[in-house]
């Protein structure tokens, strides 16, 4: 994956640094050149000066290419028009913006556009909404045994109830975020469009598990 990230804070530089750990291309735009020595002498990523929610500035960090844009300045309203510039004109799906008002967050998680508001696990929260759903568990249990993932409701399982989806993918769903709630599904629940998962599977399942959620239900 390429990445773009706008802002070169904390978060910025340390998602920045996890992204190409995991072999991913790396650009990151901020303002201030000197917020670039966050990043370190082993950083090979592009650093762009300039502001975030620019699109020649966004070109030239390479967003016609991108998988996925990461808004972690320390702006509300900056990281939210950059937000919406990368997913409007750009078309780039994987969008997340930090926002440190929670009330907005809510307002801009409803828009399509995945908020962060919590400063505390930041980083790896952004770097588990950027990578493709199953590259990054939020949790292993310690014998590597037993994983549980976030997995936004895939589009061919919207309306279909939450036991077939277990049956047939072999996970269990241990709850679901909806409109900023927690839900725990029950037999008659059904998946329904901007849920967000939270699987536990085996590590063993989780190929079937992932072909089977983007393949869609299996209704013969």
């Amino acid at each position: 994956m390429h990445v773009v990230i706008m802002g070169c804070g904390r978060v910025g530089s340390t998602l920045a640094r996890s992204l190409e750990d995991r072999n991913h291309t790396v650009s990151i735009i901020d303002s201030d050149p000197d917020a670039f020595r966050r990043l370190g002498p082993g950083f090979n990523g592009d650093k762009i000066t300039g502001q975030g929610f620019d699109q020649e500035v966004l070109e030239k960090a390479g967003i016609r290419r991108a998988d996925a844009f990461a808004a972690v300045s320390s702006g509300d309203n900056s990281n939210i028009i950059a937000a919406r510039v990368a997913r409007e004109t750009f078309g780039i799906q994987q969008v997340v913006a930090r926002i440190y008002d929670p009330g907005r967050a809510e307002v801009y998680q409803r828009l399509g556009i995945t908020t962060v508001a919590t400063v505390k696990w930041t980083s790896d929260q952004v770097l588990r909404r950027l990578l493709p759903a199953g590259a990054e568990p939020d949790f292993r249990d310690p014998s590597g045994t037993i994983r549980v993932d976030q997995v936004p409701a895939p589009e061919a399982w919207i309306g279909h109830r939450t036991v077939d989806f277990q049956a047939q993918s072999r996970c269990r769903i241990a709850w679901i975020d909806r409109l900023g709630e927690g839900v725990l599904p029950h037999r008659e629940s059904v998946i329904q469009e901007g849920d967000i998962l939270h699987v536990a599977l085996r590590e063993e399942d989780a190929a079937h598990a992932y072909q089977v959620i983007d393949a869609g239900p299996d209704e013969s």
